[in-house]
């Protein structure tokens, strides 16, 4: 791939590589479908037909090569390898539809929609998917040693992806999120940012843990996980992720999860758990912000997620929990940002905030980050905080010496026995929220320094100026727009 003009790097090669094993990981699936609806005497139809399976056009070392497979691939219509012409292959599988409801043709609809091939020499192409005809989708041990290759592949492409990186957290923080969260069998999982889908398969992996009979895996295996992607190259990377851990219809939107009104999200539209990542700080346009009530719209991201999660989660007799990952400034912001955080804080029990040292998303950011932990039991009394501390002798972590989830442990055995300690305390909510003479809520501050560790003085760094600026710009942007909205209605 490496010799191909067309690719640049990481970030190209990963999701060529990616969409070629996801055709062979279909057709080898539907090998063992054929197969079993002949032994079961039962009717096959398959989701792709000839001649556009990977057996038909790719599976030969002497099938179809350069500028030939180049156009069968990419142009509308063309040369099939039968010989007839017709749609090429990827406006084939963009034209795929399912008949009952969403299924597997839907899928790879959607997933080829937002794929282009960026390979542009035919013969190298023609190699690459000879390699990968070699790889055995339809064994169980192949398929377990690739979902960690894929793991791999994916952590690689994050470290090249620069301002591309949102789309990954880190394993170990997914895993200690999950492992904390402890989503059960019969309930519904949601992430509204799935990335690259990594909270949904570390949820499935602690899920299938709890399967004790056909039935549970049946459960797990749809109607348990679901996913808002709205990036075409995170979207298809999440598909290959979830289909490699055993997650064959993976049922991921291909929407902003932003894009519905709040208040049109009912009972049968909230879930049991939410665990995620949300973008930090990008602007939303005016058609997503119009779809939160006027004085809880701002441009911090994350917070307008945090209102959705706040929507999606079921209500008793069986409340709903989530974990997310915020950055610092959502912790101490005002105006709508303090309307959000009091609305949390009075409808929902904030019982847990992690603080994360710097460089846990290097990367990507610098931005110092916290896990909030919340449910919708009852309103917040207390909120536990926990300071993650760094290793001795390191300053920060970074791309080469990343936050290891051994290193969570202690938080994972502080988590249901709660102590105060060195890095644990807990702070009152009158303690958060500020008033005015009137009685009214003006400011919800979580953002409380850790009163059982002393602390050297330290000089700010250039990156911490920076995101102080960038923060209380952030802060001024929300007052604006109250004080736009307050003259707006006092002309009305």
């Amino acid at each position: 791939m490496r010799k191909d003009k067309g690719l640049s790097g990481e970030l190209d090669r990963i999701p060529m590589l990616t969409w070629i094993m996801f055709l062979k990981f279909l057709d080898d699936q539907e090998k063992i479908r054929e197969a079993e609806a002949e032994l079961a005497s039962t009717n096959f139809r398959p989701t792709i037909d000839a001649p556009y399976r990977w057996r038909d056009w790719a599976s030969s070392d002497n099938g179809i090569t350069g500028l030939e497979l180049i156009s069968f691939i990419n142009q509308d219509e063309a040369v099939r390898p039968d010989g007839t012409r017709g749609l090429g292959l990827f406006a084939y599988l963009r034209s795929l539809s399912g008949t009952e409801g969403r299924d597997r043709r839907d899928v790879i609809s959607t997933v080829f929609k937002g794929t282009v091939n960026r390979m542009i020499n035919g013969y190298l192409l023609r190699d690459v998917i000879n390699k990968v005809d070699q790889i055995h989708f339809d064994t169980s041990v192949e398929i377990h040693s690739l979902s960690f290759l894929y793991e791999s592949l994916l952590k690689e492409m994050r470290d090249a992806a620069g301002d591309s990186g949102e789309f990954y957290t880190p394993r170990s923080v997914v895993r200690f999120m999950v492992q904390v969260v402890d989503p059960r069998i019969g309930e519904q999982i949601l992430d509204p940012a799935a990335g690259t889908g990594g909270f949904l398969v570390e949820s499935f992996r602690h899920l299938s843990t709890q399967c004790k009979k056909a039935q549970d895996f049946e459960k797990l295996r749809s109607g348990t996980l679901f996913g808002y992607e709205a990036k075409p190259m995170p979207f298809l990377l999440s598909q290959m992720n979830m289909l490699l851990h055993g997650i064959e219809s993976p049922d991921i939107d291909p929407g902003n999860a932003l894009r519905f009104p709040l208040r049109e999200i009912g009972d049968k539209e909230r879930v049991d758990v939410v665990l995620t990542n949300p973008p930090f700080g990008g602007e939303e346009e005016e058609g997503i912000l119009g779809n939160f009530p006027e004085d809880r719209r701002t441009n911090e991201t994350a917070l307008l997620f945090l209102q959705l999660i706040m929507r999606k989660l079921k209500r008793a007799p069986k409340p709903g929990r989530a974990g997310m990952v915020v950055p610092d400034g959502v912790l101490f912001g005002d105006g709508a940002g303090a309307r959000i955080k009091e609305e949390l804080l009075k409808d929902f029990n904030l019982h847990t905030i992690i603080r994360l040292p710097r460089g846990v998303f290097e990367p990507y950011t610098d931005i110092q980050t916290n896990l909030l932990f919340f449910d919708r039991s009852r309103p917040t009394k207390e909120i536990w905080y926990y300071e993650h501390p760094l290793p001795p002798g390191q300053k920060k972590y970074t791309k080469t010496k990343p936050l290891r989830y051994e290193e969570l442990l202690p938080i994972i055995s502080w988590w249901d026995k709660r102590e105060e300690s060195e890095h644990a305390w807990r702070v009152s909510v009158n303690a958060v929220l500020g008033y005015d003479e009137r009685g009214s809520i003006v400011s919800a501050n979580l953002d409380k320094k850790n009163p059982n560790l002393r602390r050297p003085s330290e000089q700010l760094t250039p990156v911490q100026i920076v995101e102080m600026i960038y923060q209380k710009e952030q802060r001024i942007s929300d007052i604006v727009m109250d004080i736009r909205k307050l003259v707006t209605d006092s002309g009305k």
